[in-house]
């Protein structure tokens, strides 16, 4: 960082107060804005106030999983999340992974290997430029910046839950998402809303987007698992 750059916020999500401590300590030191957190639902609230830079994430809290914390993020935010979480369970890391998160530190931890991947972190983000991308699916134009769809030229308006699941699709596409994430992302952590839901929005969508919404080109859904979203 140059003397002139504005600080990067980094948003530190633990409940064990020494870690919390030592990060602020360190981060605070190498000229970095740092904010913290020691439950999920704090943190959330949190990141939606500050817009962080980057989040430093413990997967055990004492209220909700850090992977529902990961989930909720993915929903309005591709902010890079770095896990820092005494869990070494391959099975653990893939699913951090697979809900989102950008990297994974085992703890203990050293510090310059956190601040190393914090700094990696913080320059692919920069790379991308803060843009959002335009995303191209036949006659669909799905501008992921300005929340704007247009099919054939023509801007197609959309319900807040319409296009939460659209984007969610969109920043997977090719890629299966569960009906579990759909939910707990546009719904919320904990919220136990029936498939039904996913069922009508998605509806909702195909008649809005789908050239023939009884065959669908983009909108997929993969029976018994969850839906994708193809280019």
């Amino acid at each position: 960082m140059t003397a002139a750059a504005a600080p990067v916020t980094v948003l530190v999500v633990d409940d064990d107060v020494q870690i919390l401590r030592a990060l602020r300590i360190n981060l605070t030191a190498r000229g970095y804005r740092v904010f913290t957190a020691v439950g999920g639902a704090t943190a959330l609230r949190a990141a939606a106030d500050v817009h962080p830079d980057v989040v430093v994430l413990d997967l055990g809290l004492p209220d909700i999983d850090g992977t529902q914390v990961i989930a909720g993020l993915r929903g309005w935010t591709t902010v890079p999340i770095i896990v820092l979480s005494a869990r070494t369970d391959s099975n653990d890391k893939v699913h951090a992974l697979d809900q989102g998160a950008d990297d994974y530190v085992t703890k203990p931890f050293g510090v310059d290997e956190l601040l190393a991947r914090l700094r990696a972190s913080v320059r692919r983000a920069t790379t991308i430029g803060g843009t959002e991308p335009r995303v191209e699916a036949g006659e669909l134009t799905i501008d992921l910046g300005a929340r704007i769809v247009e099919r054939a030229g023509v801007e197609v308006h959309l319900t807040p839950t319409e296009w939460n699941i659209l984007e969610l699709l969109v920043r997977h596409r090719g890629r299966l998402v569960t009906r579990r994430r759909l939910l707990e992302t546009v719904w919320g952590p904990g919220d136990r809303k029936e498939t039904s839901y996913l069922r009508v929005y998605l509806g909702q969508l195909r008649r809005k987007l789908e050239p023939d919404p009884a065959q669908p080109r983009h909108l997929i859904t993969e029976a018994g698992m969850g839906y994708r979203f193809r280019t």
